[in-house]
């Protein structure tokens, strides 16, 4: 519980827990004068520091005061505390900070509040869709204090109008706060005043980004409007500049030497920082295989500048073709960096794995390792094919090496499967850019057995990691991916009902549940659209010290691991488990539950954040792309159905678009929610998710991120004949 230092008080008044008892043992809320009857408070300055205290505990959202004055506890005064999200068309929800369903806030009530605000609002009343609807009480905490938008001059009056569409307000600029910024550039603004009810917010330009459609603008707005810190703090430069850029013989002692081993890593072609290095061999009950991880701990160490801004930023966010670290480059691609022929420091795993594809025991050491090559996925891919005569000579000599590798995965693939692990078939896709940043062609990125054999053993040894610490008992973060709710296995059942499937398990479906539903609709034409249900059925993989298990790969006990030099999540399993290695328990651990919960909630938040951020310079991208496509026809995949109309995937380029309803033929259309359809309500024309269809770009909104598509005459024409051949039929 906060607590203020009574120095500030010039006489000591009572502390927030004790006022918090009063209001709990009260009948009612209590106004000043009677709080300070009960604690004998009868001169003038300790009822002013009462006062002062009751307004900083009402600021921070612990009590209320309402109308009458009175001051009480907000959950028996029907207030819910939560922060604000806003929709690009005006109303916003608030998701409240004890859980539950969040509220619907009106655009009224969304005229004082900006996305990101803390706020108190009270229930009163339900929408017509069944959702409780909020009335702003108080705003606690400003969210939002810079935004990234295009500045506009219109008729002497200036305006940021965001780039991050959740704010949904202009931000006006007064001629004496324009600085240097001129008409549809895009700009940096800090707000001098926030919105209230009956006034727009205020800001000052402090930075110019540069013009709308400059190359590579989509990721500098992105970096702002998303709030991803870029810069590197002052006592953070000096900590990273005073490391040895290489590691000296005294950090090496007492470590257990990894280096006569032919560790290797394997990564893509254009990796920069090297987490992770394999190497395994034979037994007689089948493998050893070591798993060896850049010692980030050993450099990254608590409350020091390097972790508190490595907090800050949860995670390392990959753009296409740039990238914000959550480290300096001397330590991500330098000196935590795996990099080949250099002594490095490793956290490693070490596990034995018998031929059934089973853990059957595993242990960590702190190490030193000496990377003896540096491999690309698609070269070990063709070298494990036999296609040695345009590669390196590094993978005929390691060969072997890789062969044994791929042994090894091939038994842990069987083991996957049957755990009844869900493999989604989805595709990825990569931007490729040619000169000046502009966009070549967008191409699906192939996995191969060389992507899925480093992913195997990387989550072997995450399982191995989860285990040891929750036998130990140490407070840590596990990667949980809790099962899908009940609503949702409702609407998923109904939906494979008509397709003659049955999803098993009941309100408690395991991952092989949905695997066999999988693997029953694989060789059907509905697959994608199956696929695409069950898909969107299950929850978002989050941080957290409850360990409920992860659903999607079917392991009770799973936690991140093999990627500390960008994950904060892996640094705090690597301090965990060193920890245990130094001879700690799980009882003297630096980090108490409640501090792990905290690190849960924001590495959960910044990983949702780069999410945002990524697709938002991605999307950009996409309608950048497209702009020189306007009037031409594609074909494609309808990949959402909506009230509203139908998102499409185009194929070969996997741009999304949409087809609003009033592009459609001219009917009334109806939305199935369940069968994820519209149906023309005259002609009976459907539109159901996973169809293919033909489509004409319309128009792209850069600002918007926006590609609408319509249906081009030849579709029509295709959709009217298909119903003239279905009319036919029944009269013959």
């Amino acid at each position: 519980m906060k607590k203020e230092n009574k120095k500030v008080y010039e006489t000591p008044v009572a502390e927030r827990d004790e006022i918090l008892l009063v209001l709990e043992q009260s009948s009612a809320p209590q106004p000043l004068q009677s709080l300070a009857d009960h604690f004998g408070y009868k001169d003038e300055p300790r009822k002013e520091g009462l006062r002062r205290r009751l307004i900083a505990m009402s600021r921070d959202g612990q009590i209320a005061k309402n109308r009458r004055g009175g001051y009480g506890l907000i959950e028996r005064m029907d207030l819910i505390r939560g922060r604000v999200q806003g929709h690009p068309d005006g109303f916003g929800f608030l998701i409240p900070d004890e859980g539950g369903d969040d509220l619907f806030l009106h655009a009224k009530q969304m005229r004082s509040l900006m996305h990101g605000d803390r706020a108190l609002v009270s229930v009163v009343g339900v929408n017509r869709r069944g959702k409780r609807e909020g009335q702003l009480v108080k705003v606690l905490e400003r969210g939002t204090q810079q935004v990234v938008g295009r500045y506009l001059l219109e008729r002497g009056v200036g305006v940021v109008v965001p780039s991050n569409k959740s704010i949904n307000h202009d931000i006006l600029v007064p001629p004496e706060h324009v600085s240097k910024a001129e008409h549809n550039q895009i700009v940096l603004v800090e707000l001098i005043e926030q919105p209230s009810k009956h006034s727009a917010p205020i800001g000052h330009v402090v930075e110019v980004l540069g013009d709308h459609m400059a190359p590579g603008m989509e990721i500098d707005i992105a970096i702002r409007a998303f709030e991803i810190p870029h810069v590197w703090p002052d006592a953070l430069q000096r900590q990273a500049a005073a490391i040895p850029a290489t590691v000296p013989d005294a950090a090496k002692e007492g470590r257990k030497d990894f280096r006569s081993l032919p560790l290797v890593t394997i990564d893509g072609s254009d990796a920069r920082d090297f987490d992770d290095a394999v190497y395994c061999s034979r037994t007689p009950k089948g493998w050893r295989l070591l798993v060896a991880i850049a010692d980030v701990s050993h450099y990254v160490e608590p409350e020091t500048p390097l972790d508190r801004e490595a907090v800050v930023r949860g995670n390392s966010v990959y753009f296409p073709g740039h990238v914000v670290p959550m480290l300096p480059e001397s330590l991500s691609n330098g000196l935590c960096s795996l990099n080949p022929a250099v002594d490095r420091l490793c956290m490693v795993c070490e596990m034995q794995i018998n031929s059934a594809g089973k853990i059957t025991r595993s242990r960590f050491h702190r190490g030193v390792m000496h990377s003896v090559a540096r491999m690309i996925y698609n070269d070990v891919a063709d070298a494990l094919d036999g296609k040695l005569d345009k590669l390196d000579e590094q993978y005929s000599r390691y060969l072997p090496q890789l062969q044994e590798l791929h042994n090894l995965y091939r038994v842990l693939q069987q083991a996957r499967n049957s755990r009844g692990t869900i493999d989604f078939d989805t595709v990825e896709t990569q931007i490729l850019f040619g000169e000046d940043k502009k966009i070549e062609r967008i191409v699906p990125t192939v996995r191969n057995d060389a992507h899925r054999m480093i992913e195997e053993f990387m989550i072997s040894a995450n399982v191995s990691a989860a285990r040891y610490l929750k036998r130990n008992k140490v407070e840590t973060l596990y990667r949980v991916h809790e099962q899908p709710g009940e609503d949702r296995l409702d609407d998923v059942r109904l939906f494979l009902r008509e397709f003659g499937l049955t999803l098993a398990g009941g309100s408690q479906p395991l991952p092989g549940d949905y695997a066999q539903v999988l693997d029953l609709a694989r060789d059907r034409p509905e697959f994608s659209l199956i696929q695409t249900v069950l898909l969107r059925s299950l929850n978002r993989a989050v941080y957290s010290p409850e360990n409920v298990g992860h659903f999607g790969l079917a392991h009770e006990n799973y936690a991140h691991f093999t990627s500390p030099i960008r994950r904060y999540p892996d640094l705090l399993v690597h301090r965990a488990i060193g920890h245990l290695l130094d001879g700690g328990n799980g009882g003297d651990f630096r980090y108490e539950r409640e501090a792990v919960v905290r690190l849960g909630e924001q590495c959960s938040t910044t990983e949702r954040r780069a999410d945002d951020a990524t697709r938002d310079a991605t999307d950009w991208l996409k309608c950048e792309y497209m702009i020189d496509h306007v009037g031409e026809e594609f074909s494609g995949v309808v990949s959402g159905v909506t009230g509203f109309g139908l998102f499409v995937t185009l194929n070969d380029i996997f741009v999304d678009g949409l087809v609003h309803i009033t592009a459609l033929q001219n009917d009334y259309y109806h939305f199935d929610p369940i069968r994820h359809q519209l149906t023309g309500e005259q002609a009976g024309h459907k539109f159901r998710l996973g169809d293919t269809v033909s489509v004409q770009v319309a128009r792209v909104d850069l600002d918007e991120r926006k590609i609408d598509f319509v249906l081009p005459k030849s579709e029509e024409i295709r959709k009217k004949k298909k119903k003239k051949k279905k009319f036919n039929k029944k009269r013959k």
